[in-house]
């Protein structure tokens, strides 16, 4: 509502989008008419978008909180493209982001883990990532956010979630902050202040570019395998284990698993061209049984094209780079 409301003021074109995740019950669909209200009462144009969030996150074999970061975005750049917007505005604030750089921290990582989020960026989905992701209120606190609510009369709908310590971002806020407080009634922003002051540092001293994958295959016969999607640090290059590939996930986006059908074509890490995967298969002395066997990553908007053949080799339009967020990591199964 304080993103809203900034928005309103400045007195620029804008519309909003509402996501009903259908995750609290009436809760949600409260939200949902709170928000069509205001857009009613000032003439705004209200967006809303149902969606399965759970249903997503089952077929998708990813958390819930994956799910509907992937059902938002996609959402949003498919109505920037419907509409002609030219940018969308998300309210992550000072206290959201510096509860990524402890979370980041405690399970560990590198510099991209520690220059949090950006002011400006871009849409985290393949399909839409050149559409302006803007972030207006990242150098506001929860405090500054709620100080200018009340000062402007604003209206808002408290998520009763966030007061439980389900999540690890909440056991963050509601049990370790109130401790850091206590030391320093500052320390957001002070967390925020390091945070860029180490971005000023990567963006004077760039790490080396990620160089080529390194892949030592398993036998082609092997057909037990893991996906898992991870956050990425980007700090150290790719080094993937005898029968483990990675792959950038959002490059990747919405993928299948599956196994050879004529037709099926990939383009080989590093290769300039794509190849019928049938030729590949000749190429790499796969026999019929291993051809058939083998599992395939493909993408679900073309599954002719093979993302991966597990625990050999990735599609070169799904390599890891320094601009990687999250990877796909496909290893053999520990039988």
């Amino acid at each position: 509502m304080c993103l809203v409301e900034k928005v309103r003021l400045s007195g620029g074109p804008f519309a909003i989008a509402h996501c009903n995740f259908h995750l609290r019950g009436e809760e949600s669909d409260a939200d949902e008419a709170f928000v069509r209200g205001w857009a009613s009462k000032y003439g705004i144009e209200c967006h809303v978008r149902h969606f399965d969030t759970l249903g997503h996150a089952a077929s998708e074999k990813i958390s819930t909180e994956m799910a509907a970061r992937q059902l938002r975005y996609r959402w949003f750049g498919e109505l920037c493209k419907e509409h002609g917007y030219e940018a969308v505005a998300v309210a992550h604030n000072a206290n959201d982001n510096a509860e990524t750089l402890i979370l980041n921290l405690l399970r560990g990582t590198g510099l991209k883990g520690i220059i949090g989020m950006k002011k400006e960026g871009f849409i985290p989905d393949p399909d839409y990532a050149d559409i302006p992701l803007r972030r207006p209120l990242l150098d506001m606190t929860r405090e500054d956010i709620e100080a200018f609510a009340k000062e402007h009369g604003l209206q808002w709908r408290e998520d009763h979630t966030n007061a439980e310590n389900e999540y690890k971002r909440n056991k963050i806020r509601n049990l370790v902050f109130p401790v850091f407080k206590e030391i320093n009634p500052s320390f957001v922003r002070t967390l925020n202040e390091d945070m860029k002051r180490f971005a000023e540092f990567v963006e004077a001293y760039p790490p080396e570019t990620f160089g080529p994958s390194v892949l030592v295959p398993p036998t082609a016969s092997t057909n037990s395998y893991t996906v898992q999607e991870e956050e990425w640090d980007g700090s150290s290059p790719v080094i993937q284990p005898k029968g483990m590939l990675i792959m950038d996930a959002d490059k990747a986006g919405e993928y299948i698993e599956g196994h050879w059908e004529q037709g099926d074509w990939i383009r080989p890490l590093g290769a300039p061209g794509k190849k019928k995967l049938q030729d590949w298969f000749t190429d790499h002395h796969f026999n019929i049984e291993d051809k058939h066997a083998i599992l395939l990553l493909k993408s679900k908007k073309d599954p002719s094209h093979v993302l991966a053949v597990a625990g050999f080799c990735i599609d070169h339009s799904v390599r890891v780079t320094a601009a990687t967020e999250r990877i796909l990591r496909i290893s053999i199964k520990n039988d």
